[in-house]
């Protein structure tokens, strides 16, 4: 289906109709909506600087609300968000002012408010975002030797837990302070658990990052088992965080295809359902370091990674 429409197909890119009419994010987190802005609009705009605190700031900024149409508020008011110029007593006024006008948190995540000595939720996680940059955190990230250590890193800090922290590491991953392979380690999150529980009837003593890491090395065999040509994404194979991804994604599929097998939550509907846009999607944009070409038939008459090659 993303293929479909990176190409033009005006649609529809799929005949089945949960597919149709329900929300679900790609097979590759990097090229979800949300992803696809941290990594070109935040992380690696032309105009933004690549020094590690300025990439670290903007990146937690971004993913504490993980949600495109905050941050856009945030810099219509502020200008272009730096944290040399960041002054967080205006931030905060700024959310105050988007939050009593709608959302500001994206429904992607659980997000517990830390307790930071603020009444309002989104002032304790701009204090928790001052905590980190006062610890010096952006620079001993940019030493970390792996992935686990950064991920070790963020854990201790108040509202995130294994799951956001690990999500978050992934994330400062994508920019140019990380240079670590995705393959090290993965953390599931309530729906890959969910996801894993109405796919396998007894795991044994798996955990579900073993059940994961399995996928991830089978990948190859299951598809050429099952007739199935997937080439990737752009020939960049499935991750330990794709197959976190897609567990979830599979958790809300079954909620409506097969309502019946409960998994570990019990839901049995997806609240989110989907409106359709049939314009062709923006050139995809990924981490310059991935070195990710679409063939040419996917993106027609636009450059592919016209922005990418400014930023590498």
């Amino acid at each position: 289906m993303y293929e479909r429409r990176l190409c033009g197909d005006p649609g529809p890119w799929t005949t089945n109709p949960i597919l149709s009419r329900y929300r679900f994010t790609n097979v590759f987190r990097a090229a979800d909506r949300v992803s696809q802005y941290l990594i070109g609009e935040v992380q690696y705009r032309a105009d933004r600087s690549q020094a590690p605190a300025e990439v670290f700031f903007r990146t937690l900024l971004f993913k504490l609300f993980n949600k495109i149409d905050t941050w856009e508020s945030i810099e219509r008011e502020l200008g272009s968000i730096s944290y040399q110029s960041a002054d967080f007593d205006e931030l905060g006024r700024v959310l105050d002012s988007a939050s009593e006008a709608g959302p500001i948190y994206s429904a992607a995540y659980i997000m517990p408010p830390p307790q930071l000595g603020h009444q309002r939720k989104h002032r304790n996680h701009l204090a928790l975002l001052r905590s980190m940059m006062e610890d010096g955190l952006p620079a001993k990230i940019e030493r970390a030797r792996s992935l686990r250590e950064v991920f070790e890193l963020l854990l201790p800090y108040p509202g995130l837990g294994p799951f956001l922290a690990f999500q978050f590491t992934i994330d400062l991953n994508y920019s140019v302070l990380l240079e670590f392979e995705e393959d090290e380690f993965v953390v599931a999150g309530p729906g890959a658990i969910d996801g894993i529980a109405k796919c396998f009837a007894d795991v044994g003593r798996r955990s579900a990052s073993d059940v994961i890491f399995e996928m991830v090395e089978a990948q190859d065999k299951e598809f050429s088992q099952r007739g199935l040509d997937f080439s990737g994404l752009f020939g960049r194979k499935l991750k330990p965080i794709d197959c976190q991804n897609l567990f979830c994604e599979i958790s809300k599929y079954a909620r409506v295809a097969h309502p019946e097998i409960a998994g570990t939550a019990n839901r049995t509907r997806i609240k989110q359902t989907y409106r359709i846009d049939r314009a062709a999607l923006p050139s995809p944009r990924f981490p310059p370091k991935w070195a990710l070409t679409p063939p040419p038939a996917l993106v027609p008459d636009r450059p592919p990674f016209e922005q990418l090659q400014l930023w590498a």
